[in-house]
């Protein structure tokens, strides 16, 4: 696949160079790529057979960060990286953002993209939405995006970009129809945000791919490398993690060509959730995507800033995709206007300086039926069996207690023989889950009266009562 994006990868004068503003540095452009469902074991670095060989010299060129957690699914992760505050603040905690929602990412909440644009940042968003498009308030260029190229549903098909018999690509957020395959359509794209990015601002991009995600659908050259692997979805999963890799090689080459410019950006990348067992793989880690269990929510993560963060660098304190929102403002240099608490906390001194997690617990989420927390080296899991996207509970109650130092991957329940750390971590549970805003709950399947439109965020989402 790197034939297929090496064309676009091209000298760049300048984008958003690293000039001095009245004798101090620029803000540091800012480039975060996301991966779907992309499992803690299936990236090189973390022994896994799939190539990946881009990716791995990121974490090579930059510091791994070896407990970075997300949400169990990808719409909550999305929500929370953009705001900075957990999915149960947001009403997005049970689960994805189905196509025939009528809602998305709170309307009155503020986004990384809004508060980096208010302090002169250009920001793009070239890939996956998914959290939101009801209505065009929902859509990204009224998120905080000054450019937007991509989808704004899951699932779609990589070749056709249909989902549901529905068309969904856009740029700017009306129908686009430039044909391929789509993870190499946002490597391109992110490449030519790049080059084209004017020299006296600051770039905020964020590429959310849709890889490895299913459909299982690959370009023949990237599957033939997997040809004799005897899994044939596995084959083609491989297939999808490395066509990724090659863009993400095209975006790192195209941010190299900027010269000064490219090392004064910082570059964050990780997975949205865990992989998906059957496809992939999270190593030693529980269980996968759509669980509270390790495998659901730890995550592949590196971040890069040359000359600024060391190469080859481990950090194994705990930390969280609420993270980055206060993390990248503070390392602006600028202090904006936040309106709502934030759940992040800045983890720079974690990352660059080997300072303990500020975090006291992380929330990997709430819901009315299930739950975990982690305090320290504790992890309290409830209903670990009811998985993300539930919309009812068990018919029994079950409460896990685990020490992840000790057993990441959760094999010993610890409940009975710690009883107040139980108590102190159930406790401070509930507490959060009696804060959560109310859940949006929608079936898999659309409801009575729905239709499906023509173009995915152009079209109403329901039938009128006449024509029911």
């Amino acid at each position: 696949m790197m034939g297929r994006l090496v064309a676009c990868v091209v000298a760049v004068v300048c984008g958003g160079a690293a000039l001095p503003v009245h004798g101090q540095i620029a803000p540091p452009n800012i480039v975060i790529l996301l991966a779907d469902d992309l499992g803690w074991g299936d990236v090189g670095y973390h022994g896994s057979r799939i190539a990946t060989p881009h990716i791995d010299q990121l974490a090579a060129r930059g510091v791994r960060l070896e407990q970075f957690y997300a949400q169990p699914v990808c719409s909550p992760t999305r929500g929370a990286l953009m705001t900075g505050r957990y999915p149960m603040r947001l009403g997005l905690q049970c689960g994805v953002v189905r196509p025939w929602a009528e809602h998305g990412l709170p309307l009155d909440e503020q986004t990384l993209p809004d508060l980096l644009r208010e302090i002169g940042y250009r920001t793009a968003i070239v890939g996956k939405w998914h959290l939101g498009h009801a209505s065009r308030d929902y859509l990204p260029t009224a998120r905080g995006f000054d450019q937007q190229y991509g989808h704004y549903n899951g699932m779609l098909d990589y070749f056709t970009h249909i989902r549901d018999g529905g068309h969904d690509w856009h740029k700017d957020d009306r129908r686009n129809d430039d044909e391929g395959y789509t993870t190499d359509l946002i490597g391109r794209e992110a490449v030519r945000v790049i080059q084209e990015h004017p020299a006296n601002r600051p770039l905020f991009l964020y590429v959310p791919f849709n890889a490895p995600h299913t459909p299982l659908q690959a370009p023949e050259e990237d599957r033939a490398r997997y040809a004799d692997w005897e899994n044939q979805d596995r084959a083609t999963y491989a297939a999808m993690v490395t066509s990724m890799d090659e863009a993400v090689g095209a975006i790192v080459e195209a941010i190299d060509a900027m010269g000064p410019a490219g090392e004064h950006t910082i570059i964050f990348f990780c997975s949205d959730n865990g992989g998906v067992p059957r496809l992939g793989s999270n190593g030693p880690l529980r269980a996968g995507k759509g669980t509270l269990y390790e495998g659901g929510v730890r995550v592949p993560a590196v971040m890069v800033w040359p000359k600024r963060l060391p190469a080859g660098g481990e950090v194994h304190e705990p930390m969280h995709v609420v993270d980055l929102l206060p993390t990248l403002l503070s390392l602006t240099g600028t202090a904006p206007k936040i309106a709502r608490p934030l759940d992040g906390r800045d983890v720079w001194p974690t990352i660059a300086e080997g300072a303990p997690t500020p975090h006291a617990f992380l929330l990997h989420n709430t819901t009315p039926f299930s739950g975990a927390l982690r305090m320290g080296d504790w992890k309290i899991v409830f209903n670990g069996g009811v998985g993300a996207n539930a919309i009812k509970g068990p018919k029994a109650d079950t409460w896990e207690l685990f020490n992840i130092a000790d057993d990441p991957g959760e094999q010993h329940d610890l409940a009975a023989t710690h009883p107040a750390v139980f108590a102190r971590l159930k406790a401070k549970l509930e507490q959060l889950s009696a804060e959560a805003a109310p859940p949006h709950l929608l079936s898999n399947q659309p409801p009575p009266g729905f239709s499906f439109p023509a173009v995915w965020g152009e079209a109403p989402s329901r039938e009128s009562a006449a024509d029911e």
